[in-house]
């Protein structure tokens, strides 16, 4: 009896001495995360923009001044599957401008079959620059020209003699005079001649 009584003695204490160091214990702060106050700001990249990719079944492509292939003149080259920046088309829809840096101005024209645009809108139409001025062809003075070539007497064609008439041969039909004693009759005659020469001989061996 008097065990127990120690025993519920001790729990109480031990309650109570657990319940007193709570309270003397100092609150726990419990530290919370700042929390932005503003917006914050989404990254996002920057678009490429329309393109150009060279074909890949060709090795290269030429790059030239101007949208033609006999007006203006190469000024580069772009490398299959190589791609460059596509600024604006010809009026005819068959060049394409690039950005091609190196060159004066740093644009270019491409034929646009060679390559494969790559856009989500329609490129600008432009004029084609100026062409290059052709060269000056020189002239030769004709008093100079003159002083080098020898003069060539003309030589007078031989007469034409026509060729003699050719006379056409004339055939006539060649017929025989017909004989008045027929060859059947005749031939006939000398079989029935020799019939009674070999009967007259054959009677007379006898």
């Amino acid at each position: 009896m008097q065990s127990r009584f120690y025993k519920w003695s001790a729990l109480i204490l031990i309650f109570l001495g657990g319940l007193s160091f709570t309270f003397l214990l100092p609150n726990a702060q419990i530290a919370l995360a700042q929390q932005p106050t503003g917006s914050v700001p989404t990254v996002t990249g920057t678009p490429l923009g329309p393109y150009i990719t060279v074909n890949l079944d060709l090795d290269f492509a030429n790059v030239r001044s101007g949208p033609s292939e006999y007006f203006y003149p190469k000024i580069g080259i772009l490398m299959r599957g190589q791609s460059a920046p596509a600024l604006a088309r010809s009026p005819d829809l068959t060049w394409i401008q690039i950005r091609y840096v190196g060159v004066p101005g740093n644009v270019g024209w491409i034929y646009a079959p060679n390559v494969q645009l790559v856009s989500s809108g329609f490129l600008p139409i432009i004029e084609p620059p100026p062409t290059s001025t052709p060269p000056s062809t020189p002239t030769i003075n004709p008093t100079l020209e003159s002083a080098f070539v020898a003069p060539q007497t003309p030589t007078r064609l031989p007469t034409f003699t026509p060729p003699p008439l050719v006379e056409n041969p004339i055939f006539s039909d060649a017929s025989e005079t017909p004989s008045r004693i027929p060859l059947g009759l005749i031939v006939l005659s000398l079989g029935f001649i020799g019939g009674l020469i070999a009967i007259f001989s054959l009677l007379r061996g006898r």
